[in-house]
C-alpha cells in the first residue's frame, strides 16, 4: 500500500539529528504493523500535492506548530485538497493538525481552547461509537497517547455525521470518523515519549509550570501507540 504523506511543517531543526523528522515519526510508527507501507512525502507548505488522487492510495497529514484558523495560502490548499478526498471517497487520516483540518475543511470549528495546553500522555475514554468500528478491535475503555497541543476542535460540521470515537473533558472531539473513508485523532501516536519530553523542556516558558510538571509526569503512562497504528493499518485496508 503506497501512503501519502501530507507534510505540514517540520520537527526544529535542533531536534532533527536526534528524533527525525514528521515523515520519519511516522513512517517509524507503522514499521513493525504494516512492513510494506510504502510511502511517498508532499510538502505541502510548498503547495506540493499528487498529481492525481490515486498516486496514493490513503493519506495522513501530520501536526504543524501553525492554527488551522491562520489565513495562509497552503492552509487553504491543504482545506480544498481534503474537500477532493472526501469526495472521492479516498482515505485520510489526520493527526493533531490534521485533524483540526480536517474538521474545519467539512465545516466545524476549531479554536484556541480556554483549558491550555495538552501534553504528555493524555487518557481518553474510548466511547460505544467505536463498537461499529471493524477495524478498532479492543477491550480497553480508554486510549493513552501523547498530546501537544492548544487548539481544539469545539464544533462539528452540521451537515456531515461525524462519529465521536473517543474523548474526554479536556478534549471532547479527541478521535473522529467520517464515513468510511476519514480518520483523525487530537493526539500524537507518532511522538515518543522522549520527544515529548524533550519539547516540553523547549516550550518551558510558555507553559505553566504545574501543566508542565503534569505533562512529564504522565510520561510513565503506558502508551498505545502500537494498538493505535493497528487500527490505522486495518482502517486504510477496510
Amino acid at each position: 500500500m503506497k501512503i501519502g504523506i501530507l507534510q505540514c511543517d517540520h520537527v526544529r531543526e535542533e531536534l532533527q539529528s536526534k528524533f527525525g523528522d514528521y515523515p520519519q515519526m511516522i513512517m517509524s510508527l507503522f514499521a513493525n504493523v504494516a512492513p510494506d507501507f510504502q510511502f511517498k512525502l508532499y510538502d505541502v507548505q510548498a503547495l506540493e500535492y499528487p498529481e492525481h488522487l490515486d498516486e496514493c492510495d490513503a493519506y495522513i497529514s501530520t501536526g504543524s506548530r501553525h492554527s488551522v484558523y491562520e489565513d495562509l495560502p497552503w492552509i487553504a490548499r491543504l482545506e480544498d485538497f481534503i474537500r477532493e478526498l472526501d469526495q472521492a471517497k479516498k482515505k485520510y487520516f489526520g493527526i493533531c493538525f490534521g485533524h483540526q483540518i480536517m474538521i474545519q475543511a467539512l465545516g466545524g470549528k476549531v479554536r484556541k481552547s480556554d483549558k491550555g495546553w495538552g501534553i504528555g500522555v493524555t487518557e481518553n475514554q474510548i466511547y460505544q461509537a467505536a463498537n461499529a468500528k471493524s477495524w478498532m478491535e479492543s477491550t480497553k475503555p480508554d486510549l493513552n497517547l501523547i498530546a501537544s497541543h492548544q487548539d481544539q476542535v469545539v464544533s462539528l460540521p452540521q451537515h456531515v455525521n461525524i462519529d465521536v470515537l473517543a474523548g474526554g473533558a479536556f478534549c471532547p472531539y479527541y478521535m473522529l470518523a467520517y464515513g468510511d473513508h476519514f480518520l483523525s485523532v487530537q493526539g500524537h501516536p507518532e511522538f515518543r515519549k522522549d520527544y515529548s519530553s524533550t519539547l516540553m523542556d523547549v516550550r518551558r516558558n510558555i507553559i505553566p509550570e504545574e501543566r508542565l510538571a503534569q505533562g512529564k509526569t504522565s510520561l510513565t503512562t503506558p502508551l498505545d501507540d502500537q494498538l493505535f497504528a493497528r487500527w490505522v493499518v486495518k482502517f486504510f485496508n477496510a
